[in-house]
């Protein structure tokens, strides 16, 4: 039987995807660049919107990645926006659950819910580093152990609360005036992290509960994502990895009573179109060159060494010196637990090759997932969905705003006509786009 596709857009996170410096590079915060990228998701019928989060400004060496943008709009603001300019698009938001608090975070999130007639969906992440916590009053972090179980119990909490209205307590009576029935919206849990009772001030929105979208690659993350989400976010965009990752997730669902079509599977990829695959290569690796300079090459090598290499010439060899674990070198971005066997493929492909360190994270850190024609391209994302290496796919394009229009109108149509990809949306809310139940 033919799956159906599933595709979202995600406004580009400021890291080293995004080709600020291009002509053709948009503002980072300017409504009308997010209002752009979601018109043209919406005109390709895609299931949703995807906004990250950054809760502080990575450093190097105490200054300012060059990469990130200072004032990076909250994502739930953006979002409630967009939904007053969309009609059908879902709006995913990241919200940390270390630093936000179940009840905070189930209103906000209904509340999206509500306005945008049910096409919210809230991805779940952790904060994994003091450096971060810094500037929250808990004036540090929780360890690797306790920010999965805390996540969980917000979860939890925070599912409780939205069905804490079981849908008729709302009695709408002019004569007798508007009121909720005894007991609507009654809470009270007591977990380790958190202990609470009341009373939740929202019914249900016409999903009935936003959708969960997590992000964790770890074997904690994929056991969270099998128990709790609807859709996981993951990093496996190439065949191989893909349909791995996607056979491990799915076959941890069974014993929490979940079937395998209740949990998407969506990695994020890049995607290089032109008219020919031979101009797609050449556009994809000219790309590649724009998005790694040589600072920002010596920034991702510090990453992995865990060293100063400032005296460095990015065009020059790589580094000689064995990588330090546990550097504080560079903050704010996920480092590497044993980069030894890394350092050694670089090394080794580096030599084979003849690149220079440069040439080595261009080509070791950055490439596109899906590269070609527009055939070549709809026949590559339809086979990954097909043969179980993705549900679908999350799109982060490399440009503000315009970035996806090549997608939206040269392979969307492909996909239409292959029959796996919709043409219109048959349903209002975020859980009808993906197959889910209210």
């Amino acid at each position: 039987m033919t799956k159906q596709l599933h595709l979202a857009a995600h406004f580009p996170g400021v890291n080293n995807t995004t080709v600020w410096s291009d002509p053709a590079s948009g503002s980072q915060i300017e409504f009308s660049s997010f209002r752009k990228l979601a018109e043209t998701a919406e005109r390709g019928t895609f299931d949703f919107f995807f906004l990250a989060e950054g809760l502080r400004l990575r450093e190097v060496k105490g200054k300012i990645h060059d990469l990130d943008v200072v004032g990076r709009p909250e994502s739930l603001t953006v979002l409630s926006a967009l939904a007053a300019v969309t009609t059908h698009l879902g709006l995913a938001a990241t919200v940390n659950s270390t630093f936000n608090e179940p009840y905070e975070l189930a209103k906000r999130l209904a509340t999206l819910d509500h306005v945008s007639g049910g096409r919210a969906a809230w991805n779940v992440v952790t904060s994994w580093d003091a450096f971060t916590g810094e500037n929250f009053r808990r004036g540090g972090y929780l360890d690797k152990a306790d920010r999965y179980t805390r996540a969980q119990e917000s979860l939890r909490i925070v599912r409780k609360l939205w069905d804490s209205w079981t849908g008729d307590e709302l009695v709408l009576d002019q004569a007798a005036g508007t009121f909720a029935r005894e007991g609507a919206g009654a809470f009270a849990d007591d977990g380790p992290h958190f202990s609470i009772h009341g009373r939740f001030g929202l019914p249900p929105s016409p999903q009935g509960r936003p959708v969960i979208i997590q992000a964790g690659d770890s074997d904690e993350g994929r056991e969270f994502a099998a128990a709790s989400a609807d859709v996981i976010f993951s990093r496996h965009g190439t065949f191989a990895a893909g349909q791995t990752f996607y056979k491990d997730v799915k076959s941890r669902l069974a014993k929490y009573g979940r079937s395998e079509d209740s949990l998407k599977i969506m990695p994020a990829v890049t995607v290089v179109v032109a008219d020919t695959d031979a101009e797609a290569i050449e556009k994809a690796a000219y790309i590649r060159e724009q998005q790694v300079s040589g600072p920002t090459a010596l920034v991702l090598a510090e990453l992995l060494w865990g060293r100063d290499l400032s005296a460095y010439d990015p065009d020059g060899p790589l580094p000689a010196e064995d990588p330090v674990v546990g550097s504080s070198v560079t903050q704010g971005r996920v480092g590497y637990n044993d980069p030894f066997p890394i350092v050694a493929e670089w090394r080794a492909q580096a030599e084979a090759n003849g690149w220079s360190l440069r040439q080595t994270v261009i080509n070791q850190q950055n490439r596109q997932t899906f590269v070609g024609s527009p055939t070549t391209v709809a026949e590559a994302v339809n086979r990954h969905v097909q043969e179980n290496a993705a549900d679908g796919f999350v799109l982060v394009p490399h440009l503000t705003p315009g970035g996806l229009d090549d997608f939206v109108d040269r392979v969307v149509p492909l996909l239409r006509e292959y029959g796996v990809f919709r043409t219109e949306y048959s349903g209002t809310t975020l859980r009808d786009h993906l197959g889910l139940s209210r």
